[in-house]
């Protein structure tokens, strides 16, 4: 499940805020300048309104006008006592200083307009300052919540030990199946010319009912291999059985290979001349000089290959704090136990020397007979050592066997 960014929206909200309070105090407008004129209050209200005559300090020009008088100074500035028997007053008032109204009575109470836009603009801007600092307090905590865990360093190190692993696994695999391509040829021969030396009268016992072997013999049929050759549509027309007897036999044949084929052992022949030998010395030269630790380096590197997988599949937020932003709260909690297994797995492998293992069983296994097309250096070594190419080419083609029948010698598929 993916976090929800809670606190990059409360920094949007406040942003948003501030800069609406700096619109609202652009568009307001500035406080004129003024200046401070006598005023003659001809007529006066209780409540201040008042008419008031006063001279325009510019034009030397005199003007009549309404204006609001301060109803609350004192009574001494106020008709009739200020000028008795002429019913006139005394205030003071302003008069815009510049603009195209210059000289004109001004009224102070169009400053509230404006105090009043600014004090919105500065409300608007004390919450968007505190919805900003709540944003950026809470998500930075929230940041490094989320970013424990963080090691980039042994999700590294882990792999590049996988990567090792799975290359000398890989290695293995590959001077194994160099092995059967050349074995599976000579093998093949082999099955064959002994199926040919298997009259077809050793599948009578393979019937409940005596199996006729004569019109198979005069079609031609005389072998196990030709039975094979033939196949289960040869059989029923050259014997004129029936297809499921045809079929049967055509099967007991199979079998009879696959016994044959089990039993049968290539000759390594150090002294022979054919180049298919040559090959196959080749193949196993290299796995005999790798040793048995090269098999036990890809057993070991198959098995640390599979659990390095499945550790670093729950650690890959552990990566880098972008990765451990980006995942969500259920990938973020599987982090440490993963991280703490990937710590156990590398320092085992570092007590067994597992690394250095991988790299030279690696390097053994990529030794190939390039150099020597001929295989006489192959061809050598064997004459020196019979049994360990002899066993060595057993024990590959019993597990190719095994994997291909399963282990209990049914075929897989």
């Amino acid at each position: 499940m993916k976090h929800v960014p809670f606190f990059r929206w409360v920094l949007a909200v406040g942003l948003i805020l501030i800069g609406c309070s700096a619109g609202i105090y652009m568009a307001t407008p500035d406080y004129p300048e003024l200046e401070t004129v006598e005023l003659t209050v001809v007529r006066e209200e209780p409540d201040g309104a008042c008419t008031v005559r006063w001279t325009d300090p510019y034009e030397r020009a005199e003007h009549t006008g309404d204006y609001h008088c301060d109803p609350y100074r004192p009574a001494t500035l106020k008709a009739p006592d200020y000028e008795p028997g002429t019913g006139l007053g005394w205030d003071t008032g302003y008069v815009l200083a510049e603009g195209p109204h210059k000289g004109e009575l001004y009224s102070l109470d169009a400053d509230e307009d404006i105090e009043a836009s600014v004090d919105v603009s500065d409300d608007l801007v004390a919450v968007g300052l505190l919805v900003t600092i709540v944003g950026l307090i809470g998500g930075n905590i929230r940041s490094v919540s989320r970013m424990y865990g963080v090691s980039p360093g042994v999700v590294r190190r882990a792999r590049r030990l996988r990567e090792a692993a799975a290359r000398v696994a890989e290695d293995h695999e590959r001077a194994e199946a160099a092995v059967l391509s050349a074995w599976a040829p000579l093998h093949e021969e082999l099955v064959s010319e002994r199926l040919a030396r298997v009259p077809v009268t050793r599948l009578r016992t393979a019937h409940r009912r005596r199996l006729s072997t004569k019109r198979l013999t005069e079609s031609g049929i005389r072998s196990v291999r030709d039975v094979l050759d033939a196949g289960a549509w040869g059989v029923v027309d050259a014997s004129g059985a029936g297809l499921r007897q045809g079929g049967k036999t055509w099967a007991a044949a199979r079998r009879t290979a696959d016994a044959v084929g089990r039993n049968a052992v290539v000759r390594l022949d150090g002294d022979g001349t054919d180049p298919r030998t040559a090959v196959l010395l080749g193949a196993l030269r290299v796995l005999v000089e790798a040793g048995p630790e090269a098999r036990s380096a890809a057993e070991a590197g198959v098995r640390l290959a599979a659990a390095l997988d499945r550790e670093l599949a729950d650690a890959a937020p552990a990566a880098g704090w972008k990765h451990m932003l980006a995942a969500g709260r259920e990938e973020r909690a599987r982090v440490p136990a993963a991280v703490a297994e990937l710590r156990t797995l590398l320092a085992r492998a570092g007590r067994e020397g597992l690394a250095e293992h991988f790299a030279q069983a690696s390097v053994d296994l990529l030794r190939g007979g390039d150099h020597d097309p001929a295989g006489l250096s192959a061809r050598v070594d064997f004459d020196s050592r019979p049994a360990a190419y002899y066993a060595l080419l057993a024990n590959v083609v019993d597990t190719a066997l095994r994997a291909k029948t399963g282990p209990d010698g049914h075929s897989a598929h």
